[in-house]
């Protein structure tokens, strides 16, 4: 009987029928084409065995100049920067109360203190920390209470409560002595999108300029963006301050000046000296790649503590903190033409492209006297989210509200084959926490996602801009990422994990192994419908398999992937399996059986150490009549 090789075409196509894709790949996850040819994803592991508090959705790595690297990482409840293992709690210090001025109370048979505090300006998930608390006399020792605490509720303006990790007993009745001093960081940030109208101090919504109803920052999804300018990490959370943090007091921790032993912390800008007019609010922050400026975008203007979604401002060159437009220094601003606010901004090599909601600009650095130029490239088309583009080179590949683009000079759209897949099952009201992960080695941009059934990113569709072909898949197995840094200083790219609700996650190094973290994780492809017979008409009878698949990195004889057969008569009609062959590195051929008009191949793998890639599989076919 003849043998029929099987090349299907490169690239995952669900923009057709099953049966109009003959040929093609109808379905994956946890794969990606290279020349052409469907494999298994690499893997990731932990690149510290220790956690941090929230979910990042921002990493920014860079070294300083004796080589030290440092990940900064922005989470919705703190800021970090890691060195080595460790990641250090350098979220700024909004206020530090005075000797005194906090005491506490709490009920016998129970864990949770009331705080009091007069206009303390907490928010429930907030942290705080005490020391020279006295004990309460019983299970709540000075101990228990000179550390870090969470912030449960909000009593009134002057009270709060904290969960303990202790039940205080009759004898807590003492109120921790007369020298209790209270530390507060700034107001942690939402885990979800909140859809709201205008903008008001450190304030920023959807709609119009001047509209209602302002949504604030520490209301709002927590967005930071982090950049470095020289050796200092610059941070903003959307719709917040500017916040430097200076690497040259490294990150050992020691007694401030306000008496709290603690680590080195970011600071506000406009405390630093020479601060002149910083940033009071802004959506974005951005080191320029020529005559270092520091960037803002939607930022309030000079004079005003209220945001300009449209204004654009930066630094006097190689300053911080002069933001001040003189005669003698090339600080500045300008006020966008189009748009209703700026979603994000994304440098290139030559260029930053700005983004509204309805238009893009090309911002580039002319020099004296004006700076910088701002010229509208793109009508009609945004960005989705503030992190929905990536930079590859002079190229940025970017997500709107219906469709991919490519903007390098110009701006086209690109031909997806899996476009309605995607947008028909998205939930838009999630859209921020979208976003897209460069990852050169492979030539890729991913872009992670929520579908209309969850409130997390679950979904990732992957585009190889080398060979122009597209996969898709689920962050089922651990793969939920929700911030992504190709890392080029380090070996590997970053990204930042979610695993559960408890805000504790972890930092991870991907394209490492072949395993999840250590567990193996399942990968598969799966094709459209192929009519055996050319002209649809006759039954086909497989009889043999002759397999081309290359193991790669296995060490164990017993790794195995399957090809499965699915078949169906008529393309309405529903598939069933017709064999399920088992594929070693060593199997030459498999016999099977199976009778099928159309037949549609499925390759998996459901656990080991190993990555797989298929190459032209045989089948050893026959007619077997037309009925």
């Amino acid at each position: 009987m003849p043998l029929v090789k099987f090349q299907f075409k490169p690239g995952i196509n669900k923009e057709v029928t099953s049966y109009s894709n003959d040929g093609g790949w109808l379905d994956s996850d946890k794969i990606r084409f290279r020349l052409g040819r469907p494999e298994k994803i690499g893997g990731w592991a932990k690149n510290s065995p220790n956690t941090f508090d929230g979910t990042c959705r921002a990493i920014h790595t860079y070294k300083d100049t004796d080589l030290t690297h440092y990940n900064v990482l922005g989470t919705h409840q703190k800021l970090y920067v890691q060195e080595g293992d460790t990641f250090y709690d350098v979220t700024a210090v909004r206020n530090t109360t005075a000797a005194g001025d906090v005491t506490f109370a709490i009920s016998n048979g129970s864990s949770t203190l009331t705080v009091n505090d007069t206009s303390h300006g907490c928010n429930p998930g907030d942290f705080v920390r005490f020391k020279d608390a006295a004990t309460l006399g019983g299970n709540v020792t000075a101990a228990v209470l000179n550390t870090e605490h969470q912030v449960l509720a909000n009593v009134n303006a002057n009270s709060y409560t904290i969960a303990l990790s202790v039940t205080a007993n009759s004898s807590d009745s003492g109120n921790g002595g007369g020298s209790t001093a209270g530390q507060y960081y700034i107001n942690a940030g939402l885990d979800e999108y909140v859809s709201g109208t205008g903008w008001g101090a450190s304030t920023w919504g959807d709609s119009t300029f001047g509209s209602t109803s302002p949504v604030a920052v520490n209301s709002q999804l927590r967005l930071w963006s982090i950049d470095n300018f020289g050796v200092d990490a610059v941070a903003i959370p959307r719709g917040g301050p500017l916040y430097v943090w200076q690497s040259t007091n490294g990150t050992s921790a020691g007694t401030t000046g306000n008496g709290f032993f603690d680590a080195n912390r970011s600071v506000l800008a406009s405390s630093l000296a020479g601060a002149s007019n910083c940033p009071i609010a802004a959506f974005q922050v951005m080191t320029s790649d020529v005559d270092r400026h520091v960037l803002a975008f939607g930022c309030n203007p000079i004079g005003s503590s209220t945001i300009d979604p449209l204004f654009v401002r930066w630094s006097d060159s190689e300053s911080l903190v002069d933001w001040t437009p003189s005669a003698t220094n090339s600080s500045g601003g300008v006020k966008l033409s189009s748009g209703s606010q700026i979603i994000g901004a994304i440098s290139t090599r030559q260029e930053t492209l700005v983004f509204t909601d309805s238009s893009i600009f090309s911002m580039r650095f002319v020099g004296s006297p004006f700076y910088f130029s701002f010229n509208e490239i793109a009508s009609g088309i945004g960005m989705i989210a503030p992190k929905a583009g990536a930079s590859v080179g002079n190229i940025v590949y970017f997500m709107d509200d219906g469709a991919f683009y490519r903007a390098a000079g110009n701006v086209e759209r690109l031909q997806c084959t899996v476009l309605d897949h995607i947008f028909s099952d998205m939930n838009k009201g999630a859209k921020f926490k979208f976003f897209a992960a460069n990852n050169v080695e492979h030539n890729e941009v991913i872009w992670f996602y929520a579908s209309s059934a969850s409130n997390e990113i679950d979904r990732y569709v992957t585009y190889n801009y080398a060979e122009n072909v597209w996969a898709i898949g689920t962050t089922n197995d651990s793969f939920t990422r929700t911030a992504w840094d190709d890392a080029p200083t380090l070996t590997n790219p970053l990204a930042a994990g979610k695993l559960d609700n408890t805000d504790k996650n972890y930092l991870y190094n991907h394209e490492s192994g072949n395993l999840a973290d250590g567990t193996a994780f399942p990968a598969y492809i799966e094709s459209a419908d192929i009519d055996l017979d050319p002209a649809g008409e006759q039954f086909m009878y497989l009889s043999k398999i002759i397999p081309d698949i290359e193991f790669q990195d296995s060490s164990n004889a017993n790794d195995t992937v399957n090809l499965v057969l699915k078949g169906r008569s008529y393309p309405n009609e529903a598939q069933s399996t017709l064999s399920t062959s088992a594929l070693t590195a060593t199997t030459n051929y498999k016999n099977t059986r199976g009778r099928t008009r159309q037949v549609a191949v499925r390759i998996e793998n459901a656990d080991g150490d190993f990555k797989w890639r298929l190459g032209d599989t045989r089948f050893e076919v026959r007619p077997d009549g037309a009925k």
